[in-house]
């Protein structure tokens, strides 16, 4: 269902934000996200005027991940923003991902590690897509989600077929029991994964298949909903529900 008709309004500012996936050759992946500041009107900044049509600000954040969603590499760049010449110093503080988990705690880790003046606060930003949209990239392709027969397994782009415990048929597609939707005594999955309906596993089976004890539940009375960054448990529980719905 769209949205309700606006009313009579005109534009003032626009934010794209947006993430790609890649397969590397050496089977690593890499996701790309970027944002954009435009605004449709000559702007007047600190630093002088910014034309129409050219962004406030065009921000790179690259990370490179094994199949484990463990970060090997990661880079910033800082192509348009307010201050050249000067924000671009907080790029390299971006390296500081490396060594992180996708699973494990990663929005509560990289804004303890590049938060306020340890970086730049729209880069910040986009660290909190990365989890999901690695989880969409690998859905289908590095992990089976779908409900065929056990023993299945998924095939990357490559024609290589790679599987896991944690994604193997003996146990629910990866995507339930982790939204509204898809709840295990749901109408989704009652049409769409027949086996499963009804049969959610206990919390604490999910959680150590998910490599830590974060993974709450929204259909098992957990809190779904990642902003609570004081314990870091429910945003490590929001990079899992939501998860690949494909």
């Amino acid at each position: 269902m769209p949205l309700s008709p606006p009313v009579s309004r005109q534009l003032r500012h626009r934010r794209a934000i947006r993430a790609e996936a890649y397969e590397r050759a050496d089977g690593l992946w890499d996701v790309e996200a970027c944002l954009t500041d435009e605004k449709p009107r000559d702007v007047v900044l600190a630093s002088g005027v910014r034309p129409n049509g050219q962004p406030i600000h065009e921000l790179w954040l690259r990370i490179t991940i094994d199949r484990k969603l463990n970060v090997v590499d990661a880079e910033a760049s800082s192509d348009w923003v307010p201050y050249p010449g000067l924000c671009q110093a907080s790029n390299p503080a971006y390296r500081a991902l490396i060594g992180l988990n996708l699973f494990q705690n990663f929005r509560r880790d990289a804004a303890r590690l590049l938060a306020g003046t340890a970086g730049c606060t729209h880069l910040t930003e986009l660290c909190a897509l990365l989890p999901t949209a690695a989880i969409q990239a690998f859905a289908g392709d590095v992990w089976n989600t779908g409900d065929s027969a056990p023993g299945a397994t998924a095939s990357s782009g490559n024609g290589t077929s790679h599987s896991t415990d944690e994604h193997s048929n003996d146990k629910p597609p990866f995507q339930l029991g982790r939204c509204h939707a898809l709840r295990f005594d749901g109408e989704a999955v009652q049409q769409f994964y027949p086996r499963w309906y009804g049969r959610a596993p206990y919390t604490a089976d999910r959680a150590a298949s998910s490599g830590d004890g974060a993974a709450r539940q929204t259909g098992e009375g957990g809190n779904a909903s990642g902003m609570n960054d004081s314990s870091g448990n429910d945003v490590q529980s929001n990079s899992q529900t939501e998860g690949n719905h494909a």
